[in-house]
């Protein structure tokens, strides 16, 4: 792709390094910009920055956030004893959106996959059992991905929790297995947290 203009070239280029944005795709947008007013091409750069330098972590549950505590964690009108527990901040969205638990979140980073170098040590593991005896959590959630490694990372907490006069359950497998839970849709998704059930490790 030629362009008469480097910085037109370079605008495409960090567009076109974002996920499932091609080159095609990132010229429209770079000269859908540039049909704009200058002021709303500013506020679009202003916003990202400021997303970049400004955003935070919650101290709580580890999800995005504007302010020490994200807006979940300071809402007074959700349930404080039931947790739920998920990988990332997208399966957090997708539960939100439908709209089905009103609990707590705790994202852990990831799921427990040795072949991709995550061990228990890269998960937010010690914040999770220091939450439970401050919060008196009653009832954790496992909202993991149905994946191999998100059954051996519920598996591992459930043993992790053994001692811990809370109950553990996991959504119903409305959510087919193998699938990323961020990518099922809001009415399968609020069902199976609706229709959770208790887990059980293999064996038991």
């Amino acid at each position: 792709m030629n362009f008469s203009s480097k910085l037109i070239e370079e605008a495409v280029s960090a567009f076109a390094s974002l996920p499932g944005i091609g080159k095609k795709t990132a010229l429209r947008l770079v000269l859908h910009l540039m049909s704009q007013e200058r002021e709303i091409t500013d506020q679009f750069a202003e916003a990202l920055t400021q997303m970049r330098h400004n955003i935070k972590t919650c101290q709580r549950c580890h999800n995005l956030s504007d302010d020490v505590l994200c807006n979940i964690c300071r809402d007074p009108r959700r349930e404080p004893h039931t947790l739920c527990v998920v990988e990332g901040v997208r399966d957090i969205m997708a539960i939100e959106e439908t709209a089905q638990y009103r609990g707590t979140y705790h994202i852990l980073g990831g799921v427990i996959s040795p072949i991709e170098g995550i061990g228990t040590a890269d998960l937010n593991i010690d914040s999770l059992i220091q939450r439970i005896a401050e919060d008196q959590i009653k009832e954790i959630i496992m909202a993991i991905s149905p994946t191999i490694e998100g059954d051996t990372t519920i598996f591992f907490l459930s043993k992790k929790l053994a001692d811990q006069e809370v109950k553990i359950s996991t959504i119903a497998r409305g959510v087919s297995f193998g699938g990323e839970l961020e990518y099922a849709d809001e009415l399968t998704l609020g069902r199976s947290i609706v229709a959770r059930v208790p887990y059980r490790a293999k064996g038991e």
